[in-house]
């Protein structure tokens, strides 16, 4: 019905109430035909405000809130201040970009294990890049970025092309992927971390600040902000839901889903060879044994963000929620003198209770579907 047809008398008995035995050519009362044009809206208001509850990016959220106040209030001195936060945000940057790609990953209904090894893989090209170049000038420094960007880019489309072409599930192609981009930094290294990359490096985008504001929180802030922009604004985002919601009827309806998904695990791989560099940035080295659970970590935080693991829902603002609880846990556990450890119990915990929602919720739609 259209915004006009609101509080307007009917002649059928499927009119309402009063207006239905109101005398023909009378006026419906001023007050009247507001209150009756204003119920909809305000029927509708309530809906969107009951599915906004409900979302588990809304809850996952609170929880979040629930952990900082918990802390603030136990050691507010040591926890509630910008330098902390400033730290949380830091070491959550890496994390926060490789999980941007794996969101869109995991909306295609895909997975992503590899992006752990991809990022050391980039990380040592790069390295071993700037040190052939050698000195501390940026055209150094950016040879080794656009050679770890491409790296990882192309780790991320044979991802894809094994996933699209060869017809290998994607948990498959990424656990092999996973071992030979890992084997492969390995190879080159000698399994040993590579050492004296451009110390301009990391004193600028490492622990350089802007404003008071890390760099490398930049960087991520500025992967999360077009991540969300192409996910919820273009075409490429679009086709990412329809590919994860039913992909034969997104190619029905005229989608390329494979070069769609090559390009996914691309972009996946591209934002691995990104954190790469920040690592490198902040450690001014390889670090190649402290990557082993980064694909796990991106995954758990997609997953307690709202996004669905069989597909075609999810948010990269969830994601970003996602990646802080742990992050905030962490640091809250190492500020009490808890052991850090209970941090994953934690976070396991509310990944498990996070998928059992989401699957509640798929199977309360899928017998709504049937009705």
């Amino acid at each position: 019905m259209s915004p006009e047809g609101f509080g307007e008398p009917h002649d059928g008995p499927a009119g309402s109430g009063s207006a239905l035995r109101r005398p023909q050519g009378s006026e419906v009362p001023p007050a009247e035909a507001e209150e009756g044009a204003q119920a909809p809206a305000r029927a509708g208001a309530r809906e969107a405000l009951r599915r906004r509850l409900t979302e588990t990016t809304t809850w996952t959220f609170l929880i979040l809130l629930a952990i900082v106040a918990g802390f603030a209030v136990l050691r507010f001195q040591q926890f509630a201040t910008v330098f902390n936060f400033r730290n949380i945000a830091t070491d959550a940057s890496g994390l926060l970009i490789i999980a941007v790609g794996m969101t869109f990953v995991i909306i295609t209904a895909g997975i992503d294990l590899s992006v752990g090894s991809v990022l050391v893989f980039s990380g040592v090209i790069a390295a071993k890049v700037m040190l052939a170049v050698g000195g501390e000038s940026w055209g150094a420094i950016g040879a080794g970025l656009v050679a770890g960007l491409v790296a990882g880019t192309a780790w991320g489309v044979v991802n894809g092309l094994l996933v699209t072409k060869a017809r290998v599930p994607p948990l498959i192609v990424t656990l092999g992927t996973l071992g030979m981009a890992l084997g492969a930094a390995l190879l080159i290294t000698g399994g040993i971390d590579v050492r004296g990359v451009p110390l301009r490096l990391t004193t600028t985008i490492g622990i350089g600040q802007l404003a008071g504001v890390p760099y490398v929180v930049l960087i991520a802030a500025v992967v999360t902000a077009i991540g969300a922009v192409i996910l919820s604004m273009t075409r490429f985002g679009r086709y990412t839901y329809a590919i994860g919601s039913n992909a034969e009827a997104a190619r029905r309806a005229g989608i390329n889903v494979d070069r769609h998904l090559i390009k996914v695990y691309g972009l996946s791989g591209f934002l691995a060879g990104l954190a790469g560099m920040v690592s490198l940035a902040r450690f001014a080295t390889t670090t190649i044994g402290g990557h082993s659970t980064d694909n796990l970590a991106a995954i758990a935080a997609v997953v307690l963000g709202g996004t669905s693991l069989f597909g075609g829902i999810g948010t990269v603002l969830g994601t970003v929620v996602g990646v802080f609880i742990p992050a905030v846990l962490q640091n809250g556990f190492v500020i009490l003198g808890v052991q850090p450890f209970w941090q994953q119990v934690a976070v396991g915990a509310v990944l498990i209770v996070a998928v059992y929602i989401d699957q509640l919720k798929r199977r309360a739609q899928e017998r709504g579907e049937r009705r």
